[in-house]
């Protein structure tokens, strides 16, 4: 299967597992550490994962990437919960957790409601608006952010 994602080909035999559990795929990373590759899966539910989730994915996802035979390198698969600073990857995820902390980075300067260019915001997720995220900021205007700039984003742990 030369040419072909295994990180593709992965996500593929995941989500009939995680549709049958009622899990989400939050992310999947495979990437090379040492000598061989590292297959990194981060699930979640609405009322959080646990160690039971993680395990029965990590054994019906391992049937079937020895069934499939779709990695070629040796490998070590590993299935948690996006924790505390869960990133936020999807649309749908910034309606979830409207009313919690976060970071957004985004790919270009932006201004806040006061004009200040910048291209990291911290503030509390006030909503989804027509492909803008609004949020309100640690130091007190708001923002509102395109989908389309956000880099990247994650929830912050308040203390």
């Amino acid at each position: 299967m030369a040419g072909v994602d295994p990180a593709k080909l992965v996500e593929n035999l995941l989500h009939p597992i995680l549709d049958s559990m009622g899990l989400e795929l939050v992310e999947l990373e495979f990437k090379k550490v040492g000598r061989g590759y590292l297959l990194q899966i981060f699930i979640d539910k609405p009322d959080g994962v646990n160690l039971d989730d993680c395990a029965e994915v990590s054994r019906e996802l391992s049937v079937q990437l020895d069934v499939e035979d779709c990695i070629a390198s040796r490998y070590t698969l590993e299935v948690s919960s996006p924790g505390l600073d869960r990133p936020l990857k999807k649309e749908q995820d910034f309606v979830r957790y409207t009313g919690r902390l976060a970071v957004i980075k985004t790919s270009e300067l932006l201004k806040d409601e006061k004009g200040s260019p910048r291209k990291t915001f911290l503030g509390t997720i006030e909503g989804v608006e027509e492909g803008v995220v609004i949020i309100l900021l640690k130091e007190g205007p708001q923002a509102r952010i395109p989908w389309d700039k956000i880099a990247k984003a994650h929830l912050e742990f308040e203390f």
